[in-house]
């Protein structure tokens, strides 16, 4: 972005935003109480809401483009007389906040306070994995964590110093309530300098640090229990070994998203005599652990892989056998009941992978008794164990590695392989590939022309080739299962091993996950509360609730089934963080993505709890205290039918509640990142549903999911600069300028784009708009009054309806950025088109009509301006209780006989260009084109008869088709056989595809025979429009039929044809002698036929400072040789000269360059000099 010029404009905005804000807080505008609404006349009530941000930093431009989604909603459903609510909480529950408090403190213990690091870490360029401060709200994925990254600082400490804070304040960070209670009022305020419609008295912060909302999940959660949906068991998870507990999407700084994978361990049984390496565990069962996805395919397994120089370790499991695979492994399988102890690894046995190389395998299900530990040098050490099952029939890696050592003797010599352990050993036919056979991995390798182990992309081709289709076509050859398609037997052949003792289940994470904690996270075999949302009937009623779901969009829908499809058990309890602590089994806490499910409900009663108070500790409005709040209590406000409790609270104050709770719910809009869909938004679903099953009336009407936000075309990250707060966005381009660019950034789940320089276009537009209304008020009196009836006056005013309408339709559907283009950016510009072809000024009334709609349509996304400019109209009320305009008639056929006056001006203008064009002569002898002052447009009432003809066929073939038109070479062949077209075929088919393509953007009026309206009508009106604007003298009007062969073959309905030509003319001087007003002596053309009036408006043309013909006199010279000459005088500038009358005409003798005047039937020569006295 260039530096900006100046910000004037930016900081009159500002400053009306402060007062309107202000004005707002001082009239309550956005605070609502049911009881008052239920009393009210109103078209029903909008209750929207928004997933709670996460309380460690400050809202960044990515939350802002979310929320903005409710904001923009809420401000139409006002206007359309809805009660409207839009509640605001903030999120604390979870690990980050604790994660980052006890880091800061950790440092402070260890480097001091303030700390000193070491200088050779602060010089460590290595990425950080310590926490981020500003983080997404509500388990956002992948793309949404790298927004959020930090600083380069790897310390806490700096990464608090980044955000200004000085080392006093940071050191209050080390405990976590400080920072509930420093983020959330700051993010407040953020939100208000925006203006946002909230209703601040009913925002709260989560965590049982607030005693109701605590109360308000603890409930929530015994009733999920009560009704079977919570469980306890053994079950695989991603979990921290470093943190203790289980790592959920929410405490994760890399690996958002990432769930378990599970394998077949299979058993490769060591055969004795071991290798060296192994010969003091004799007596042991040693197996070396391959990780295997496809255990269908160790039917044809001929060795097994273990890459030379990897380390690996031998450990002792559970029942005394050694496995021996990667560090990395075992710490995943030590968590999974594999070892003695939960999460130790008992190493007997540290070696190189070269160590066991060589060693002789008894392998279960292969048909060869023994096969042999092979070197291969493309195994990863991130993914498995370390070993691997060769199966070179079905797998391309395989087949090229086994091929390399077959070829390479040498390769053999390097790591001591026996040609007896590698050259007998020929791929075995287990599985049939349609299309690639029973040895499918050699003969795709062979196609690609795949040399060895590290053509690496040819392989992933290979692989990519093969693999889908061999699970979900493939026929397995063996004994036992032959016949049988492969995705049907693969868990058999897994079940039948595990039971034979020949392999086990393992798990590890399907990519790194990193916990906040910067630990590098396992699979392990957890006990855990969980939500079993793969319960059959709650699934069921969850996709019921989907059905009836508005999700804006079959993408957003797409994604929601998707998921309900293979969501199961989500474990809601951790042991580490901040949160709500479960009611029956108090060591563990609720997850932060279990007690933000139906937190909405929470919302309607808050206010009445809390009273405004963030965190629950101030004196309640009702009197109600937290520990009053029972189960039953809860049944009663939340449960319609549920029997009044007993409790000291009076009846009248629980149906204040109850009633508040009735009338917003349910909620009909939660607007959001499309990253929530596979986490948040579905439980949200899903605990509506168990919560009031038997109430569809309660469950989520729409959910609004949208993409994620670039700047400026590129990703948001703090490390480029290419980042912005919400706060640096309102003042560096005032909350409307911001409003405006997130309207403007997209409607769809694909990213959107904020653009900087869209922003400060946009203030400049607001800024614009309000000078010009102000200027419009001013002056008032002078617009035109009276009958608006002209043609320019009934198009604008069919204009301002259309935009209401189209306005309306993008408003409901949600597409933002489409109703400010139609609301706005398309209102703005019929405005101005009326103001350019409105000769004889604007219409009072129809600007006043302008304004308003357009204060109306913008208010939504630009309410400060437009509060503004409503006072500027004297509108007693805020606009916040404005409705949305009431459109009267729109006139679509004189709006496309407008858009034709607009087609034919700029048609007018390339051809006069064109006509100006020098001649394509020779170089050199290019001369330009006198400038010609007058045309001549020719109009056709009908076609040319060959068009007609052609047009008719095809209207008869479009009616015959239902609304379509067949393939052009039956249109030709039809067309050739018709006498009267053939001499105009080269043109036919040409013509042909022009009304193809015209049909698809304008609809089957194009088809007609005649044009809907008159054309030459709506040139006549508009002749003086189009006059100044080609710059002409005049321009005459004729039908076709008036014009020689070439015009009435060229000349068709909507598509006039046009003739300029220069009218010969003689100069004289036009003096004016009144002094010091400012208008000057000229030199002026006089053609032949003109009259007073023309002259004068070819005058008022060069002299813009004249605007009205009447208070012009023209004169001539009573002496028109000696008058020029003589000195005027003062006062008496009419002296000695004659007027020229309305009945005079001009003639001009061009061979003696001289102009007469005839008047009355005597004709007077005038010299060389007219005189012109403006009143």
């Amino acid at each position: 972005m260039t530096e900006r010029k100046g910000t004037a404009k930016v900081d009159f905005l500002k400053k009306i935003e402060k007062d309107i804000q202000q004005k707002w807080y001082d009239e309550g505008a956005f605070e609502i109480n049911a009881s008052d609404a239920a009393s009210q006349k109103s078209n029903g009530k909008y209750f929207v809401t928004f997933p709670y941000p996460y309380m460690n930093g400050r809202l960044h431009l990515g939350h802002t483009f979310s929320l903005s989604k409710c904001e923009f909603s809420i401000g139409y459903q006002k206007l359309k007389g809805k009660n409207c609510l839009f509640p605001f909480g903030l999120h604390c529950t979870g690990m980050p906040i604790k994660a980052c408090a006890d880091k800061l403190k950790r440092e402070m213990e260890l480097y001091g306070c303030p700390p000193e690091f070491p200088d050779e870490e602060e010089d460590d360029e290595e990425e950080p994995k310590g926490e981020e401060v500003v983080i997404k709200e509500k388990a956002k994925g992948k793309r949404s964590k790298a927004l959020a990254k930090k600083d380069s600082s790897k310390y806490q400490w700096g990464i608090m110093k980044s955000l200004g804070l000085s080392d006093e304040e940071i050191m209050k960070f080390a405990e976590a309530e400080h920072w509930l209670d420093y983020f959330p009022p700051l993010a407040i305020q953020d939100l208000k300098s925006m203006g946002l419609k909230v209703d601040w008295r009913r925002s709260f912060i989560t965590t049982d640090v607030n005693p109701y909302y605590d109360s308000f999940v603890r409930w929530q959660f015994l009733t999920l229990r009560e009704r079977n949906k919570i469980k306890f068991g053994k079950r695989y998870t991603i979990y921290s070994p470093k943190d203790g507990q289980p790592c959920m999407d929410h405490d994760r700084q890399t690996g958002e998203g990432v769930g378990p994978q599970e394998y077949t361990l299979i058993k490769l049984k060591v055969v004795e005599p071991y290798p060296v390496k192994l010969s003091g565990l004799k007596g042991k069962n040693i197996f070396l652990v391959a990780a295997t996805l496809r255990p269908e395919t160790m039917f044809g397994q001929t060795n097994c892989w273990v890459r030379p120089d990897m380390k690996y370790i031998g450990f002792e499991t559970l029942n005394g056998d050694i496995f021996i695979c990667t560090q990395r492994a075992a710490r995943n399988m030590a968590y999974q009941g594999i070892t003695k102890t939960n999460g130790v690894v008992p190493v007997v046995k540290e070696l190189m992978g070269e160590e066991i190389l060589g060693a002789a395998i008894s392998a279960p299900l292969t048909s060869y008794k023994i096969i042999y530990a092979l070197p291969m040098l493309t195994i990863k050490e991130d993914k498995g164990t370390g070993i691997v099952a060769c199966v070179p029939s079905d797998s391309p890696d395989d087949i090229a590695a086994l091929r390399d050592l077959k070829k390479k003797q040498a390769l053999r010599v390097k790591y001591g392989i026996k040609d007896e352990m590698v050259l007998p050993f020929e791929p075995v036919p287990i599985i049939e590939i349609p299309g690639y056979g029973s040895l499918s991995a050699p003969l795709v390798c062979d196609e690609l022309k795949i040399q060895s182990q590290n053509d690496r992309e040819k392989l992933a081709e290979a692989k990519e080739k093969l693999y889908l289709k061999g699970f979900y076509e493939g026929i397995m050859l063996v004994d036992g299962f032959k016949g049988k398609r492969v995705q049907d037997v693969k868990k058999t052949i897994q079940k039948m091993m595990v039971d034979n003792d020949e392999a086990i289940i393992y798990m590890e994470p399907e990519k790194q996950v990193i916990s906040r904690s910067s630990d590098e996270c396992v699979v392990a075999l957890c006990d855990q509360w969980y939500l079993d949302y793969g319960e059959e009937k709650w699934k069921q009623q969850t996709h019921e609730c989907l059905k009836n779901l508005e999700t804006f969009g079959e993408e957003t829908r797409r994604n929601f089934e998707a998921t309900l499809d293979w969501l199961q058990e989500h474990a809601c309890s951790r042991t580490y963080g901040l949160g709500t602590r479960l009611p029956w089994d108090e060591q563990w806490l609720i997850e932060s993505l279990s007690d933000s499910t139906i937190y909405m409900a929470y919302y309607t009663v808050a206010h009445l709890l809390q009273g405004g108070h963030l965190n629950g500790q101030g004196e309640p409005p009702l009197g109600i205290r937290a520990n009053q709040l029972t189960k039953e209590v809860w049944d009663y406000i939340f449960f319609k039918t549920a029997p009044f409790p007993a409790t000291k609270i009076p009846k009248e104050n629980l149906d204040k509640l109850k009633q508040e709770f009735e009338f917003w719910y349910p909620v009909d809009l939660r607007a959001s990142g499309k990253d929530l869909v596979p986490n948040h938004l579905s439980y949200f679903l899903y605990n509506h549903v168990a919560m009031w099953p038997d109430e569809r009336g309660k469950w989520p009407r729409a959910v609004r999911s949208n993409g994620h936000l670039l700047l400026n075309s590129e990703k948001m990250s703090k490390s480029t600069g290419n980042f912005l707060t919400l706060s640096t966005a309102v003042q560096k381009f005032s909350a409307d300028g911001m409003r405006l660019a997130l309207a403007d950034a997209g409607d769809t789940v694909e990213d959107a784009n904020f653009v900087e320089a869209m922003a400060d276009a946009g203030v400049l537009r607001l800024y614009t708009w309000v000078e010009w209304v102000k200027e419009m008020l001013a002056n008032w009196d002078s617009l035109r009054s009276g009958p608006a009836t002209t043609f320019n006056d009934k198009v604008f005013a069919s204009e301002i309806n259309a935009g209401i309408m189209k306005t309306d339709e993008n408003y409901e559907k949600m597409m933002f950025k489409e109703a400010l283009k139609t609301g706005f950016f398309e209102f703005q510009a019929a405005k101005d088109k009326y103001r350019e072809l409105a000769i004889e000024g604007m219409h009072r009334d129809l600007v006043l009509q302008f304004i308003e709609s357009q204060t109306l349509l913008l208010a939504p996304i630009c309410p400060h301006v437009c509060e503004y400019i409503w006072t500027l109209l004297g509108k007693p009320h805020s606009i916040m209780k404005a409705s949305w305009p009431v459109p009267g008639p729109v006139d679509e056929v004189l709006l496309r006989s407008s858009q034709y006056l607009t087609e034919v001006a700029h048609d007018l203008r390339l051809r006069l260009r064109n006509y100006r064009a020098p001649g394509k002569g020779k170089k050199g002898s290019k001369e330009v084109p006198q400038k010609p002052s007058h045309c001549t447009i020719y109009v056709a009432k009908s076609y040319p008869p060959w068009q007609h003809t052609t047009l008719s066929v095809l209207r008869k073939h479009y009616q015959a088709n239902g609304g379509e038109l067949p393939d052009n070479k039956i249109i030709a062949s039809e067309l050739s056989s018709l006498a009267e077209l053939k001499k105009y075929m080269k043109r036919v088919m040409p013509f042909v595809a022009m009304i193809k393509e015209n049909l698809e953007k304008k609809g089957s009026r194009v088809l007609d025979l005649e044009l809907e309206f008159d054309e030459q009508a709506v040139l006549r009106e508009n002749i003086v429009y189009l006059t100044n604007s080609l710059e002409l003298e005049h321009i005459e009007l004729k039908f076709a039929s008036e014009g020689d062969e070439k015009i009435r073959e060229d000349c068709c309905p909507g598509k006039p044809f046009c003739t300029f030509r220069v009218e010969p003319s003689v100069s004289v001087f036009l003096v004016n002698p009144q002094p010091a007003n400012g208008h000057f002596s000229t030199k002026i053309e006089i053609r032949e036929g003109d009259g007073r009036d023309a002259v004068i408006r070819r005058l008022m043309k060069m002299d813009r400072g004249i605007k009205d013909l009447s208070k012009v006199r023209l004169m001539r010279f009573d002496d028109p040789l000696l008058g020029p000459r003589r000195v005027p005088v003062l006062g008496k500038e009419d002296a000695e000269k004659s007027p020229i009358f309305d009945q005079a005409v001009f003639h001009i003798d061009l061979a003696e360059k001289r102009v007469r005047l005839t008047e009355n039937g005597r004709t007077t020569s005038i010299g060389d000099t007219l005189v012109y006295l403006v009143n």
